[in-house]
């Protein structure tokens, strides 16, 4: 079969943060003495007295994860820039060469537990995992893993982009040889694990092509098209600061994501599936390869399967286990995921393929044995069941989500290991999570029923306290006075002041010595994590509030592949959100739109500033239609094609009032993406 390709996004945050415009104004505040070039200050002698103690938590003198990392290594590129068509680095793994090779000397800027897994994701080449089985790491943000089939090879996880894929596989072909591709295996249906499909199909002769197979997990087609699309703009501003991607490459900046070192910003594709799995113990053999497939959608995916290789005795985790902790909420925005039905899947794992003697996963290094695989995916299950337990338990006794995150604290048992720390998800927001699973956002107290809007609770807090100059003169004698200070109060001081610091800037945003305190701040919260997420927001934050948000926001152009390759319901759904109810008050329209290359009717309709849509026949009437194919439908959408091309093209007819057309799109917003986060 020869599979169609198309090229839809899954995240919108991956997709346009890609073409973000994101060189601030920099008009921020002058550089304090000490800082570097992006103006992050120095670590406080608070924050090293932090960072040190982190080096008596955890055995930092156990090896196995270098040892495992570095198993098998093939040959590696030390020089390793991957670029796009326009000649902008994309990838660039000499950036983080300054990251120590072994893990040690961790700089008082850096928490040494996230410059240990900082250091083991810079580890990057072509590995022999087992016999017949091949992994790709540190060329984006996933893994890229080679089975070798009686003929062939069999492809698992293609990477973000069309870029770092191809490299990657000519990287494998150069030290393996060159052999045919029978079949591609998508594990799940995010990004960093389908989108550079086109960067190998791009070198497969058309026979391979037309007999290749794509393997994907029932729902995948569906997932990677549709995933946040509704709140794709959102999303996409939230990234920037999750991801850390105006941030410098450097000790004071970014370090890593912890899953990896970060998404590859290239061009971004989809091939579609040819089989889907549906069923846990379904089986398949691949060109002589026996699969067994286990459902995990639900869990860190909405459509995701793992699979085992009884000849290899190699199970593949996928991303329902990683080397670190992974997120319930992932702070750039999504659905709260399900950590009771996650640590089941792991525990039917564990069962289900206890002959494994490898382990290797979409992410991270693999695992030889069966006792220390044993052993990781009772651990891996238990810290998320222990999350969830103990969360609800605390819950159930009447806890805040704010107080769950406070008090609760992996007991040793599972804190004495380096895979289930949260160098990307953290015990403190996964509990979070977990209230806003079963309970929403609202904590009961009636005073959180009705809050006022954050800048005019600011500025009656600012007046409450007396103003601005005599909150700043307090909180500078706060940040002085936390040197002295034992840890665990000196970093409640920075957590208090940010939250104080916070209020002064959203009533006054133009208060320099408010942004400067509340940078440094923020500078120091972020040396301390231990998640880079929560690094990465933090030192976003302090950039931002030196140098302004992103000089442009999403272009609209930029979202025309996703556009085109959505199911047109989902596309008009998204197209709901952006209209603007003033502007739609008292309007009462229908109009059909029927695209002439796919034969198919939509009825939109508006009442009550709502818009609804459904599929109709071609005959519905309305009080207005317009004829037209999908590709100029979204060339009009993202401005590409204007009001004239409306008016006037020839592959557009009308019928009934042009100008109900004309007012109906005018009343869609056009989100830009570049909404202040740290100021009003």
């Amino acid at each position: 079969m020869n599979p169609k390709l198309v090229y839809p996004k899954r995240i919108v945050l991956t997709i346009v943060v890609a073409v973000l415009g994101i060189a601030g104004c920099d008009s921020g505040p002058a550089r304090e003495a000490g800082a570097n070039t992006a103006g992050h200050t120095a670590p406080t002698d608070m924050t090293s007295r932090i960072n040190k103690e982190v080096l008596e938590q955890r055995p930092f003198s156990n090896r196995e994860d270098f040892e495992n990392a570095r198993r098998g290594l093939i040959a590696q590129d030390p020089d390793l820039v991957v670029q796009d068509q326009n000649n902008k680095a994309i990838w660039n793994m000499p950036e983080y060469a300054f990251i120590d090779e072994d893990g040690n000397n961790a700089p008082a800027s850096v928490n040494p537990s996230l410059w240990r897994q900082a250091s083991l994701n810079n580890i990057h080449g072509l590995f022999k995992v087992t016999d017949g089985l091949y992994q790709i790491r540190g060329y984006d943000l996933a893994n890229m893993s080679i089975i070798e089939s009686d003929n062939g090879w069999i492809l698992v996880d293609p990477l973000t982009s069309r870029e770092t894929a191809s490299k990657a596989f000519l990287f494998a072909q150069e030290h393996l040889g060159k052999k045919p591709l029978k079949a591609i295996i998508f594990t799940h249906s995010h990004i960093d694990h389908f989108g550079g499909v086109l960067g190998v199909l791009q070198h497969l002769s058309e026979d391979e092509k037309r007999e290749l197979r794509i393997i994907a997990p029932e729902g995948f087609e569906e997932e990677a098209t549709s995933e946040n699309i509704i709140a794709g703009p959102a999303m996409t501003r939230r990234a920037i600061y999750m991801y850390g991607k105006r941030l410098e490459r450097d000790d004071r900046g970014h370090v890593g994501t912890g899953l990896g070192k970060g998404p590859a910003f290239g061009n971004f594709g989809f091939a579609q599936p040819t089989q889907l799995i549906s069923k846990t113990g379904s089986e398949l053999t691949v060109d002589g390869i026996r699969m067994v497939f286990q459902i995990v959608s639900g869990s860190e995916a909405p459509a995701e399967f793992t699979f085992y290789l009884p000849q290899l005795k190699a199970f593949c985790g996928a991303e329902l286990v990683s080397r670190n902790m992974h997120n319930l909420y992932t702070l750039r925005g999504a659905k709260v995921r399900d950590a009771r039905i996650w640590s089941a899947f792991i525990d039917e794992a564990r069962n289900q393929f206890s002959e494994a003697d490898v382990y290797f996963a979409s992410h991270h290094w693999p695992l030889w044995g069966q006792d220390r695989i044993q052993d990781f995916l009772i651990k891996q299950r238990d810290t998320y069941k222990f999350i969830h337990d103990q969360s609800v338990r605390l819950m159930n006794r009447g806890f805040t989500p704010n107080e769950i995150a406070d008090n609760l604290k992996l007991p040793a048992a599972l804190n004495e290991d380096f895979h289930n720390q949260g160098y990307y998800g953290t015990v403190s927001h996964n509990s979070k999570a977990v209230y806003q699973h079963y309970m929403g956002w609202f904590t009961a107290n009636p005073a959180k029923l009705d809050p006022l809007p954050e800048t005019e609770a600011a500025e009656r807090y600012v007046e409450m306290m007396g103003g601005a100059d005599s909150i700043l003169e307090k909180a500078q004698s706060n940040f002085d006075a936390a040197a002295g200070m034992n840890t665990s109060e000196g970093k409640k001081t920075y957590r208090w002041l940010a939250e104080l610091l916070n209020h002064v800037v959203f009533a006054q945003p133009d208060n320099e010595q408010a942004t400067t305190l509340l940078a440094k701040v923020y500078d120091q919260l972020g040396y301390q994590a231990e998640s880079a997420p929560w690094r990465n927001f933090y030192l976003t934050g302090a950039y931002e509030l030196r140098h302004g948000g992103p000089a442009e926001g999403i272009k609209p152009a930029t979202m025309k592949d996703v556009l085109l390759n959505t199911p047109v319901s989902l596309f008009f759904d998204s197209m709901a959100v952006r209209l603007n109810a003033d502007d739609a008050e008292g309007e009462s329209l229908s109009i059909k739109v029927t695209f002439t290359d796919l034969g198919e009717s939509y009825l939109l309709t508006l009442d009550n500033s709502v818009l609804h849509n459904r599929k109709t026949a071609s005959d519905t009437p309305a009080d207005a239609t317009l004829n037209l194919t999908q590709p100029l439908f979204v060339d009009i959408l993202i401005g590409e094609a204007g009001l004239k091309d409306m008016l006037f093209s020839d592959e557009i007819s009308f019928e009934g009032s042009k100008l109900d057309l004309l007012g109906f799109f005018s009343m869609l917003d056009k989100p830009e993406g570049k909404f202040n986060i740290v100021t009003p």
